[in-house]
């Protein structure tokens, strides 16, 4: 009963978290990948497009993005059209109506856990507080990430793979044609999902030899998977086909050549298969290190940890001890020539459960970037084993302590200011002081986050707001840029904006320029340019914790 109610309100916190909303900016691809794509798409609002979704390099399907944020933006355009909601469209609901949509579907991963506790005999109540209350489901779970995605179409392939007659004495293989289908969206939203989909895979083609059916029926469920499959890397190539080339079905339709074989070729050459280019772009390793390189074992000995915790940690050793009692079974089987069956006995939950675990995450490892995000879908498998009734919770403080400081630092701290900063940002541009009178703003971010430009509500026709990104640039490049605006500052009804972290707030003092107003938006931390403890413990540490918006004095003076 304590863990059922235990269980509600963390789902309650997970609802409610999304509504207030989160401030923490956990990775630029959280708006970048979906959000931001289809505010400029179906809302017609200045936005920045990334490399992936520009026509000459597209690397994602727009399947996905469109079926969430896509809509998300689509009904409250239609709320805001139809004067149900007169300003239904504003930062909040850009930033809240995608994520709402994704913490709705993060209660599949519950949903799951309900299903599969029982089947590889975890306890039910346990697994599900213990994924609750996970900060990985608390907040890369209600983010637009699709590695979110990954992880819920992961939690549904294994419990399709799982299906046992009621009985539990036998398996019974579930339908092959939903596994293609997941499967292959997978594939689609990201090409590493085959990673997570091979041991579930070959669990369920394990499952259909051993329920010992005919060979024409095993010919048919591999046939029904393959035939799905096709069809829906059909549907998925088609819609990015159409979306990102000039192809249309008026152009099919008013194509001079009216054969279908002219039809299909003309599709053939302009064809868009997003995860082949996602593919042939990542296996270069010159295109991953612009994005980072990280040594090979930085899965296994810093991000699953960070995600995990104590979990991780447990079970790393849990499957060295299944590694050493099945090397030690080889052992006897070879100098007893006690044969090899007995080594094949059909294998409990749990050693499965960390094949489930550890297959993708050394998959994973293979590519040199390696980011914390990639291993949230193995949440899943991971409170199913940690909640098995033969491993008792001695941690839970432990557990506790470690989710509270991850949701704390990433729910709240971490780019903390950004968000906050663009819903101030967006109230002051559409003030009714602005809108009586037009002005002319420009925003420049430095050493923050990519700021998503969707959140700020512009209209692509409103050439009076123009943004800059600095991102991480020093103080030379900096300051020669402030400066250069600060000369061209001469109409009175122009604005410019500084919005800088408080850790590098000297930084702006030596570019010879003075502000009229300063902002500070608090809680802001940067692990770019982390505070230093000594500064932290003086009385200035809420100034090195926050995010500054600096407006420049139009009769500035040198300082």
């Amino acid at each position: 009963m304590v863990a059922r109610a235990l269980w509600a309100l963390l789902a309650a916190l997970r609802a409610g978290w999304c509504l207030l909303p989160q401030s923490g900016y956990l990775h630029p691809d959280e708006f970048f990948q979906a959000p931001e794509v289809m505010a400029g798409d179906i809302l017609n609002l200045q936005v920045y497009y990334p490399w992936e979704f520009l026509s000459n390099s597209p690397c994602r399907t727009v399947v996905f993005p469109l079926l969430t944020s896509g809509v998300t933006y689509w009904v409250i355009k239609s709320l805001q059209q139809l004067d149900i909601c007169s300003s239904c469209i504003n930062s909040y609901t850009l930033l809240v109506s995608p994520r709402l949509l994704f913490t709705v579907f993060s209660f599949i991963l519950d949903y799951s856990v309900y299903r599969l506790a029982p089947l590889w005999g975890a306890d039910l109540w346990k697994a599900l507080v213990l994924l609750a209350g996970s900060y990985v489901t608390l907040v890369f779970y209600t983010r637009t990430f699709t590695n979110t995605l990954e992880g819920l179409l992961f939690a549904l392939l294994m419990v399709l793979v799982s299906s046992r007659k009621s009985s539990g004495s036998s398996a019974e293989p579930t339908s092959s044609s939903l596994l293609g289908v997941i499967t292959t969206a997978g594939f689609f939203n990201r090409p590493t999902f085959l990673a997570f989909a091979l041991m579930p895979l070959l669990y369920w083609a394990s499952l259909i030899v051993d329920s010992q059916k005919n060979i024409k029926t095993l010919i048919n469920d591999f046939l029904k998977f393959i035939l799905c499959a096709c069809f829906t890397a059909f549907v998925f190539i088609t819609a990015d086909t159409f979306y990102f080339t000039s192809v249309s079905l008026d152009n099919l339709y008013s194509t001079n050549k009216s054969s279908l074989i002219d039809v299909i070729v003309q599709l053939h050459d302009k064809m868009v298969v997003t995860p082949f280019n996602f593919l042939s772009y990542n296996l270069n390793p010159h295109n991953l290190a612009l994005h980072g390189s990280h040594p090979r074992v930085t899965h296994f000995t810093v991000n699953g940890v960070m995600l995990f915790g104590i979990l991780h940690i447990l079970a790393i050793g849990a499957g060295f001890k299944m590694l050493k009692k099945y090397v030690h079974q080889l052992m006897l089987v070879r100098w007893c020539c006690r044969g090899l069956p007995g080594l094949l006995v059909h294998s409990e939950g749990s050693p499965i459960l960390l094949l489930f675990y550890f297959v993708p995450l050394a998959f994973l490892s293979l590519f040199s970037h390696q980011e914390p995000r990639f291993l949230i879908p193995l949440i899943l498998p991971l409170v199913l084993f940690s909640a098995s009734p033969s491993r008792a919770v001695r941690w839970k403080l432990l557990i506790v302590l470690f989710n509270l400081l991850g949701a704390l630092l990433f729910g709240c701290l971490h780019q903390g200011g950004l968000i906050p900063c663009l819903f101030h940002l967006e109230q002051l541009i559409h003030s009714p002081a602005s809108s009586s009178h037009p002005q002319h703003y420009t925003l420049l971010f430095a050493h923050t986050y990519m700021p998503p430009r969707s959140l700020l509500n512009i209209k692509k026709t409103d050439v009076h707001v123009e943004v800059i990104d600095m991102a991480g640039a020093g103080e030379e490049t900096l300051c020669q840029t402030v400066e250069q605006r600060a000369s061209n500052f001469t109409c009175s009804n122009c604005h410019i904006f500084i919005i800088i972290p408080g850790t590098v707030r000297a930084t702006i003092t030596k570019c010879g320029v003075s502000f009229k107003n300063e902002t500070l938006i608090f809680p802001h931390l940067s692990m770019e340019d982390p505070p230093q403890i000594p500064v932290l413990s003086s009385g200035n540490w809420r100034s090195q914790l926050g995010l500054y918006i600096l407006e420049l004095n139009r009769d500035h003076q040198s300082l």
